[in-house]
């Protein structure tokens, strides 16, 4: 898979992927990690890529020329990106979630494109994009680190890039419920032990177990979730 960040600070996108599971991924060749950045087709002398907002208003807007050459000089136009799939990182976008992670995963090419200021003229969004996800309710400086969390969540789910291929599936969010809590060494810390359950040898005691602890930690922490789950006729028992 390739990965393209569109990005004004394309140092820091290199720094960031240059560790723990996207370097391991880059480095088996899972995937490559390219930037490009808008200004450097910028057509001024000050190398411009902002201008007031249209209407006034505060603060500065990112113009579109200068995105539409970064992603021209790449391949990922509209008539040229093929099966590439090009996402604005907006915090007006359809909230991310872990399926929209599945699905990008399955593309041989994903674009981030990352906005700063007040934000990207809207028609980087309506013409050059093909998707635009916020990764949370709040605002950041920048779509950089939002699109690192976007690129990390896709990475880990191509092949051979995390060690055991099943260590994914018991993550939150993969089933519709936050994940169950984990221990390890030592049995104690603190005063609490580890439940008695997790060191009883019964496997089948053990997911049991962990898929109550996953239910009631949705129930209690994600109420949405919960409500939008599909329990299966154990479940309530497990519950009660």
């Amino acid at each position: 898979m390739r990965i393209d960040f569109v990005t004004l600070f394309p140092e820091m996108v290199q720094r960031s992927v240059s560790f723990s599971i996207m370097a391991r991924a880059r480095s088996s060749g899972a995937v490559t990690f390219e930037t490009v950045d808008p200004r450097t087709f910028a057509t001024d002398k000050h190398r411009s890529v902002d201008d007031s907002p249209t209407g006034g208003g505060p603060g500065m807007v990112m113009m579109a020329p200068p995105v539409h050459e970064a992603l021209k000089s790449i391949g990922a136009c509209p008539d040229t990106r093929g099966d590439a799939r090009v996402v604005l990182m907006d915090p007006a976008g359809v909230p991310f979630r872990q399926r929209h992670a599945r699905d990008l995963a399955s593309c041989p090419r994903l674009v981030l494109v990352c906005g700063h200021y007040e934000g990207l003229d809207e028609r980087v969004r309506t013409r050059l994009c093909t998707d635009a996800f916020s990764v949370a309710d709040f605002v950041v400086t920048g779509g950089e680190l939002p699109a690192l969390m976007v690129a990390d969540s896709v990475v880990r789910l191509l092949p051979g890039v995390l060690g055991d291929p099943e260590s994914h599936e018991d993550d939150s969010f993969e089933g519709g419920l936050l994940g169950h809590p984990l221990y390890t060494r030592p049995n104690e810390f603190l005063g609490e032990r580890v439940p008695d359950v997790l060191l009883s040898g019964d496997h089948g005691r053990i997911r049991s177990w962990r898929r109550a602890q996953a239910l009631k930690r949705t129930r209690e922490s994600r109420p949405d979730l919960f409500a939008a789950s599909i329990l299966h006729r154990q479940d309530v028992s497990l519950l009660e």
